[in-house]
């Protein structure tokens, strides 16, 4: 009787076992499961007013604000990875620490080696800023051997280095601190988008002013992992309905005048 007894008892506590274990591990699968397929994980700046930067403690901006309607419309939460310096983004991203940059990345040949993007979705412009009281820049002729700040890893950093030279060119984290440094006179120009520089202008007060023509023209898009052919679909999609419903204007009126899509 007594070997019954604890051959029945090793019996019940075994099933227990494989039943906890077994709870166990639909609980984790379903946990890992769900995460993986519900969230968006982006990147931004969180430096680049008024696309993606700091307002009482939260990123807020234009960037934000469609990287948080693409997540509803693809079906995913989304997961803001911000502040990140932005010359670190695109190796991040590659990396696969993100599934996609929001972040204002300008369209280019060397970039769409390393990344796939979107569909533009703002077009811009590269424009040059110099104090107020600066009358000796009035033009890009007039920018050779000037001290120029950009941003590091733009697209006007190659710009300011063709114009000037390397060796006069600041970077920065942060165009409106490089805005910033403009009135202080330690540098004489900044070449940034020119959306940016006006927004500073109108809601800093700061004492600067824009100078010439555009100096080329650029189109931003969202960047994903290199292949990723299926969020880069999805992204579209989503983009395109945006614009087509006045999702799209409806973001970019609370940030600009005007909608920037530029179409």
């Amino acid at each position: 009787m007594k070997r019954t007894w604890i051959v029945l008892l090793l019996a019940i506590a075994a099933a227990a076992s494989l039943a906890l274990a077994g709870c166990g591990a639909e609980a984790e699968d379903g946990a890992s499961g769900e995460a993986g397929a519900e969230t968006f994980v982006f990147a931004n700046s969180g430096a680049y007013k008024p696309f993606s930067f700091d307002q009482g403690g939260e990123i807020v901006g234009f960037d934000v604000d469609i990287a948080n309607e693409i997540a509803a419309r693809i079906g995913r939460t989304p997961d803001m990875q911000s502040p990140i310096p932005f010359d670190t983004l695109i190796q991040g991203l590659r990396d696969g620490r993100y599934d996609a940059l929001v972040a204002s990345h300008g369209i280019t040949d060397e970039r769409k080696e390393q990344v796939d993007f979107t569909r533009p979705y703002y077009r811009s412009g590269a424009q040059t800023f110099v104090a107020a009281d600066n009358d000796t820049i009035v033009s890009a002729d007039d920018l050779a051997g000037a001290k120029i700040g950009v941003v590091k890893a733009s697209t006007y950093l190659t710009l300011a280095q063709g114009i000037t030279g390397a060796d006069n060119v600041v970077t920065y984290e942060s165009d409106v601190v490089a805005l910033q440094d403009l009135t202080t006179g330690r540098l004489d120009a900044v070449i940034t988008d020119k959306l940016v520089g006006f927004i500073a202008m109108d809601e800093s007060g700061l004492a600067i002013k824009a100078v010439g023509d555009v100096l080329e023209q650029d189109e931003m898009g969202i960047a994903v992992q290199k292949g990723d052919t299926e969020l880069l679909n999805a992204i579209n999609e989503a983009l395109e309905d945006m614009i087509a419903d006045g999702t799209y204007e409806e973001i970019s009126l609370r940030w600009f005048p005007e909608n920037i899509l530029g179409e």
